[in-house]
């Protein structure tokens, strides 16, 4: 039914895409703000802090953070495809659907702009996930932001750029681009901004300064459905730098309470959740335990590659531990097989 349910949602945004190329029809852009309705309107002008949408002869001010997607005026049917696949995470039939497109025939910068900006993040998120060059997508990252300055995608290609550095391992480069975005007119993207800081410095070993950035995310009140999953995922993430600092039980105890909350629907953050689970057992010497959670985020969470390759990596060596090499060589299998880029 779900898939039904998406195949009919891109058969509409192709119908549209095709009535909104129509000659005959006045010119009708379309933005979609998160979790709102439509807006149906004529851009005035873009910036990288949003959008400017004349709406039934008034202005209308969107901010960047705020927005899911806008479909313009004769968009081509190649790149209303193109948007819905990568917005729905299948990067291969966007990558297929925008390479039927004809930059050439694109007549409006702001088209320009979203087509370049799709081709790039599309094969960008496939490097992340082990199947492209990581090199390669941060120059193409780079040069968008460079030839489009002035794109409403240009806090979203700095969290993206800040991605690609932690896959390089270059974590003062991370930093830097995350923290461009406390500079966002979004609040969501200023605590964004924080978290994925803190996630640097875990990575970088330094737990005690992550932990304390975490705590102020988790202490704040939070306005939106964006920041109590921000929220949440902060709690996960302290969890972790807990059990690294040798509190693996204070780290269990949270992570179980996260685990009590779940939501169904957002799997990418429950995948985060369940992998967070693992490093509290590990921490704590329980390596049965840890095998369990992350076998979850393996078994149930497999469509998100940055938790699930995560787990992947932990059940090698898990295995291996547990006296089982026959399932630790599967683990790294698929592992080599699903991300290959991600297994050295």
């Amino acid at each position: 039914m779900i898939a039904i349910a998406r195949l009919s949602i891109r058969c509409s945004a192709v119908l549209l895409g095709l009535l909104l190329a129509s000659p005959v029809m006045a010119q009708t852009d379309r933005l979609y703000p998160r979790g709102g309705e439509v807006v149906l309107g004529k851009i005035k002008s873009i910036s990288k802090n949003g959008i400017v949408m004349s709406v039934s002869g008034k202005d209308q001010t969107f901010n960047a953070g705020a927005i899911e997607k806008v479909l313009f005026q004769g968009d081509p049917g190649g790149l209303t495809q193109g948007r819905e696949f990568a917005l729905d995470n299948q990067f291969d039939q966007a990558i297929a659907e925008l390479k039927t497109v004809d930059a050439s025939k694109l007549n409006r910068d702001p088209q320009k702009a979203d087509f370049a900006y799709y081709v790039m993040y599309c094969q960008a998120q496939q490097a992340l996930s082990g199947n492209g060059d990581l090199r390669a997508s941060a120059t193409a990252a780079l040069n968008f932001i460079k030839q489009n300055t002035g794109s409403w995608h240009f806090y979203e290609t700095a969290k993206l750029l800040g991605d690609l550095a932690v896959k390089l391992g270059s974590y003062d480069q991370a930093s830097k681009y995350y923290g461009s975005l406390r500079n966002a007119p979004s609040a969501e993207t200023k605590v964004e901004s924080l978290y994925l800081n803190a996630l640097v410095k875990l990575k970088q070993g330094k737990d005690a300064e992550a932990a304390s950035d975490l705590q102020k995310i988790v202490s704040i009140g939070v306005q939106s459905p964006e920041g109590a999953r921000l929220q949440t995922l902060s709690k996960a993430a302290l969890a972790i730098a807990t059990a690294k600092q040798g509190q693996g039980k204070e780290a269990l105890d949270m992570v179980n309470e996260l685990i009590a909350k779940l939501n169904p629907t957002d799997t990418e953050t429950a995948a985060e959740i369940y992998n967070a689970q693992g490093a509290s057992y590990m921490a704590m010497g329980d390596n049965q335990g840890a095998l369990l959670a992350y076998l979850h985020t393996q078994l149930m969470f497999s469509t998100h590659p940055g938790p699930h390759s995560e787990a992947l990596k932990q059940l090698a060596d898990l295995w291996t531990k547990v006296g089982k090499p026959d399932r630790a060589a599967e683990a790294r299998s698929e592992l080599q097989q699903r991300y290959p880029g991600l297994s050295g």
